[in-house]
């Protein structure tokens, strides 16, 4: 759940740049949806956690802290953009934003994927009936709008 908390933050905040950088009607839809969406899941993990009296991560874009032999390290999770992806994309705008966002964002959509496809796959995990629906929800939503993207990267792409 946490690790989860600070990937979803970075899909909200790159999505919050699509009124601002030109985005097509579109792109800018998605964005609102992904927001609005990943917002509620944040909101649902959140809580999760505070109802298990655990540690309660802000909802920050950026890697997951660890703490190893005394000392802290960051640790990316699947499918996060680096520093200079998200520099790439804050400074594209129009059509060369829409390629990046939708490009950058099925990147972090798998990620997300390939995350709860490793919860499921560790033995005992998501009993909880919360983590598991929210998981599931997840998976479900994000491979729809992996989908979605990349038509709408295809069709961007196409000279026709």
């Amino acid at each position: 759940m946490s690790a989860m908390i600070g990937h979803h933050a970075q899909a909200i905040q790159i999505a919050g740049w699509a009124p601002t950088r030109a985005a097509s009607a579109p792109v800018r839809i998605l964005a609102e949806r992904i927001i609005n969406g990943q917002q509620d899941e944040v909101a649902r993990m959140r809580q999760w956690l505070s109802d298990r009296r655990q540690p309660v991560p802000d909802a920050r874009p950026g890697p997951m802290k660890m703490t190893m032999n005394g000392a802290e390290h960051d640790m990316m999770m699947p499918g996060m953009l680096t520093d200079a992806q998200l520099a790439q994309l804050e400074r594209a705008r129009a059509r060369e934003f829409d390629r990046l966002f939708l490009t950058f964002m099925i990147q972090h959509h798998r990620g997300a994927v390939s995350m709860v496809k490793d919860l499921f796959s560790s033995y005992g995990a998501a009993q909880d009936d919360a983590v598991f629906k929210l998981a599931s929800d997840v998976n479900v939503d994000q491979t729809t709008e992996i989908a979605r993207m990349e038509k709408m990267l295809s069709a961007l792409d196409s000279p026709f």
